[in-house]
C-alpha cells in the first residue's frame, strides 16, 4: 500500500486493538454469565444498580456509555424478568427511574465471585499485565472516555 493510504492500515489504528481487547475481555465473562442468563451488558447494568439501587435511565446511559437504543430494550427485558422496575418521573415524564428489585439484588450473591474467579484463572489479561500496567491502562482508558 502506498504511503498515501498509510492511515488506512489496520496496524496504524488505535481503535482496532481497543475493539479487539474489549471483545476478548467480554468473551472471558461469558462462561460465568451465561449460566445466570446474563449478557455482559446486563451484568454491568446490575453492577451500577447494586451500587446505587436507583438511577434514571439517562444516568445509567451516561455511566455505562450506552445509548437509549441499547439501554431501553435491555431494561424492558430486565423488568419483564422481575429484576428491575421502570417508572416514569412524576415531575418530568421524559425521565424514567430504574430501581433494582429484591430479585435483582439476590443475583448479586451469585455474581459476587465472578471478578475473583476471572483474576484467579488469569483470564481477561491477568497473566499478561503487571498490576502497575493494568492500573495505568485503566487510567488511560478512562482518560480516553473523557
Amino acid at each position: 500500500m502506498s504511503q498515501q493510504y498509510e492511515q488506512l492500515l489496520l496496524q496504524n489504528q488505535l481503535c482496532f486493538p481497543l475493539y479487539a481487547c474489549a471483545r476478548k475481555i467480554v468473551a472471558q465473562y461469558t462462561p460465568y454469565l451465561k449460566p445466570l442468563g446474563l449478557t455482559y451488558t446486563q451484568y454491568i447494568v446490575f453492577m451500577v444498580l447494586w451500587e446505587k439501587e436507583s438511577v434514571t435511565a439517562g444516568q445509567l446511559g451516561n455511566i455505562l456509555h450506552l445509548d437509549a437504543g441499547t439501554l431501553t430494550p435491555l431494561l424492558k427485558h430486565l423488568e419483564k424478568d422481575g429484576y428491575v422496575t421502570r417508572q416514569r418521573s412524576k415531575k418530568d415524564e421524559r425521565i424514567t427511574n430504574i430501581t433494582i428489585t429484591k430479585k435483582g439484588n439476590e443475583l448479586k450473591e451469585k455474581c459476587k465471585n465472578i471478578p475473583l474467579e476471572l483474576a484467579a484463572n488469569n483470564e481477561a489479561f491477568g497473566s499478561t499485565l503487571t498490576q502497575a500496567e493494568a492500573k495505568k491502562l485503566y487510567q488511560l482508558l478512562y482518560k480516553l472516555l473523557g
